[in-house]
């Protein structure tokens, strides 16, 4: 193996590696730092070398983007792997099935019933099939818990990665969301990649959070500056310090109104050139293959003349929308947390208050630690960081899946 992967592999990592590559349907688990990716990628490369038929998936635009960058392989989103048309039929089923040898998929904590569902049809009899994620990660927006329920099926093969390697144990990041995981307060002196400024008025914190945001952390970094994070669904955003307010204080800072730029105004929210935005509904009509919810990309025109915006996704794709097409549109300077999950990104601001109580859950504070790959700033009260680190969730989700696995 270390020829053609050019490293040694652990014994957990080499276990996975020949548990993909000759039983049908394997799981891959492990939380950041304990060599996942470069599993995955070993995989992929000792599978492609057989001449094996490899397929790469993961559920949102920028995960397949990550995927692909990883391990050198074309990666697409499950839809458009599948075809999916409105009303949700597959082009690809099991009268109709891929051609594939090793289908993997990334992020399969993301992946609902229905979803899954679809895929597991359109894998032809003989294909394998690998699902990697992280169990311990926040489950899918939709129905059920796939990932969850086929690791509690013994009958399912799995290698959970547990082995820290020494570089990850390095980074407060990686050492810090093992602690939250484990339900122990995160470190937060000494570290020279993981932060906490202490503010327990709810305004304040998301001045502060501004402020990290714009100023601070772009200089420390030299990137643009990152997305926040506030709770996990857009209903409970509308806290001074939920991603709703904090779009709005965001764009201000880092796309203000000029006098000499178009702009639009739709409802509450106002788009201009250079905004960063989502998409958050399904539109099979858009794009080649459809524009997903949870799609991200940038404003790059906006025409009051032909009433027209164009977005350029992360997927690379330039999308057109008429006016009266932008409430499918959000703003992600600031993202919830169910929609920052599959994306990575240099540095990461939290926000956490105690007006937020009912998302101070242990799941959503390890998802948002996880998805930075440099810097973790922690914005809020050390009693609600208490609280998120103490509360397990909000219980399990029972789909009988692991009842008919086994």
């Amino acid at each position: 193996m270390k020829a053609r992967t050019g490293a040694d592999l652990a014994p957990e990592q080499e276990q996975a590696v020949r548990l993909a590559l000759t039983s049908k349907v394997a799981v891959l688990t492990g939380g950041p730092g304990c060599g996942k990716s470069f599993t995955v990628r070993s995989i992929v490369e000792l599978a492609a070398a057989k001449k094996a038929k490899v397929t790469l998936v993961a559920p949102t635009g920028r995960a397949a983007k990550r995927l692909s960058e990883l391990t050198g392989h074309p990666a697409a989103t499950v839809h458009r792997l599948l075809q999916l048309r409105p009303g949700g039929d597959a082009s690809y089923d099991r009268d109709n099935p891929l051609d594939v040898d090793l289908l993997v998929v990334d992020e399969a904590s993301m992946l609902d019933l229905i979803l899954a569902n679809k895929l597991v049809k359109a894998i032809p009899p003989g294909a394998h099939l690998l699902l990697v994620g992280d169990v311990d990660q926040l489950p899918s927006v939709g129905a059920g818990e796939v990932l969850r329920d086929l690791l509690a099926a013994p009958t399912i093969p799995r290698v959970r990665l547990t082995q820290i390697f020494r570089q990850a144990a390095q980074s407060g990041v990686v050492t810090n969301a093992h602690r939250i995981n484990a339900g122990r307060p995160p470190l937060l002196e000494g570290l020279s990649d993981f932060f906490l400024f202490a503010c327990d008025d709810t305004d304040a914190t998301a001045a502060l959070t501004v402020d990290v945001t714009c100023t601070r952390i772009p200089g420390a970094l030299r990137a643009r500056p990152p997305p926040g994070r506030a709770g996990p669904h857009p209903p409970c955003t509308a806290a001074p310090a939920g991603a709703r307010a904090l779009n709005t204080l965001l764009q201000q800072r880092l796309t203000p109104h000029r006098e000499d730029q178009p702009e639009r105004r739709m409802g509450g929210r106002v788009f201009r050139i250079g905004d960063k935005v989502t998409q958050i509904r399904n539109n099979y009509d858009k794009g080649q293959a459809g524009v997903f919810n949870g799609t991200l990309g940038i404003v790059t025109a906006l025409s009051p003349e032909e009433q027209t915006l164009t977005v350029r996704t992360d997927e690379d794709e330039s999308i057109d929308y008429d006016f009266d097409e932008l409430d499918e549109l959000a703003h992600a300077y600031a993202m919830t947390i169910h929609r920052s999950q599959g994306s990575e990104y240099p540095a990461v601001v939290i926000p956490l208050t105690t007006s937020a109580w009912m998302m101070l859950q242990r799941n959503l504070l390890y998802t948002a630690v996880t998805r930075a790959k440099k810097l973790v700033v922690l914005v809020g009260s050390r009693r609600a960081l208490a609280a998120a680190v103490r509360t397990v969730g909000a219980g399990r989700r029972h789909t009988a899946l692991d009842h008919r696995l086994t």
